[in-house]
């Protein structure tokens, strides 16, 4: 990584970006080994376009060719099931933002280091180069502002923002345990989290956290990644199950050794360790400075969306919006709900309720104490369906 990302970046550009030498051949295809490319069919005709545009975006000096590169202005680290992808989704519609190819690339937390699915083990590492080949569309738009290329009446694209938005980077550290000579001793803590490596390359970057009730947010996250035989009753033994099993590593180790214990993470049925935001954001907080950090509640955006998308303009710096286009992203309908079929199946039941409370409760007291915000007690619970 830090043989390719320099640590300055281009003054004149709002965006993390650079000019890198291109020392190959300029007419063969700079998306040809990309991993991302190579598995992603979705996303092929994307990738077409970028092979298209490479050449006439490439800027020649002194008898070298340079392309432009560019890294995420922001992030949008978590969590699942908390309303990230409505807050990507509307944020898209900004004229000053950019994301990535796709929303979540897991670049960080997972294809670094070669994990599709945890359970699946090793597969090759996906390079730096392939993740920074994810911003190449918007790093163009930039590109062609600095040429003088852009069109007529386009906004200034020097001023354009990238974002990245997988909701594994606040949490998801469970590589670490393969790739240290420590791993093997189960009070082990990882010597270094993901932040770390980020803040390493960017130490300027801003967060964005998208939090909901902890307990809501359990059950959201086993009717969306659960695959058979969903039901209240079998909520309620994965919950019992998980409990058993995370307590059980209490009465040995602590609280941070057992969050980010990859055996246990992988033996609970449903990911408990995930709403325990106060341990997560902690050790954020000991990388990167509450201002560049910004922490939302769902239940807030759900209420009220116009409120919270203004608090993410302002602290991204955005740019004032036309009524018109202001009233299109905050009034647009929710993305990524429930799927009616797991709306059928109810809510959980109150039992299950009452046992998840009891144990995040602590917890979100802390995170309140934390923020300086009651409201992160979640003591008025909501149902988001």
């Amino acid at each position: 990584m830090f043989s390719v990302i320099p640590n300055k970046f281009l003054p004149d550009v709002k965006n993390p970006c650079w000019y890198e030498e291109h020392a190959g051949n300029i007419t063969k295809d700079p998306y040809g080994t990309n991993l991302y490319a190579r598995y992603s069919r979705r996303f092929r005709t994307v990738f077409e376009y970028l092979r298209k545009a490479f050449r006439k975006h490439l800027y020649r000096r002194g008898g070298k060719y340079y392309r432009l590169r560019c890294l995420p202005y922001f992030y949008i680290i978590g969590q699942p099931k908390c309303g990230t992808t409505d807050l990507y989704d509307r944020l898209q519609l900004h004229p000053e933002v950019r994301f990535t190819t796709f929303k979540e690339p897991h670049w960080w937390t997972r294809k670094r280091f070669g994990i599709i699915r945890l359970s699946e083990g090793f597969h090759d590492r996906y390079p730096v180069e392939d993740y920074l080949d994810l911003f190449d569309l918007a790093a163009y738009q930039i590109q062609d502002d600095l040429m003088g290329n852009a069109p007529s009446g386009a906004p200034e694209q020097h001023n354009i923002i990238i974002g990245e938005a997988s909701a594994s980077t606040m949490w998801d550290n469970n590589a670490w345990v393969y790739f240290y000579d420590n791993s093997t001793e189960a009070e082990a803590e990882p010597p270094f989290l993901i932040q770390d490596f980020i803040h390493s390359l960017q130490p300027d970057a801003r967060f964005i956290i998208m939090l909901r009730d902890p307990v809501e947010r359990l059950y959201s996250d086993y009717l969306y990644f659960g695959i058979t035989n969903k039901s209240a009753e079998d909520f309620q033994e994965k919950v019992s199950e998980s409990l058993q099993l995370f307590e059980g590593c209490l009465t040995e180790y602590t609280m941070r050794s057992c969050v980010y214990n990859t055996t246990l993470n992988n033996a609970m049925p449903v990911r408990l360790q995930v709403g325990l935001y106060i341990v997560y954001i902690l050790d954020w907080l000991t990388v990167y400075s509450r201002e560049q950090i910004l922490v939302l509640r769902l239940e807030d955006h759900a209420s009220n969306r116009k409120y919270t998308m203004h608090k993410v303009f302002d602290f991204l710096n955005l740019g004032p919006l036309t009524e018109q286009k202001e009233a299109e992203i905050t009034k647009s309908p929710a993305s990524n709900t429930r799927r009616p079929a797991d709306k059928s199946l109810g809510p959980m039941l109150p039992v299950t309720k009452e046992i998840l409370r009891d144990f995040y409760t602590p917890f979100n007291e802390k995170l309140a104490k934390v923020l300086r915000n009651d409201t992160f007690r979640w003591d008025n619970h909501s149902e988001l369906m």
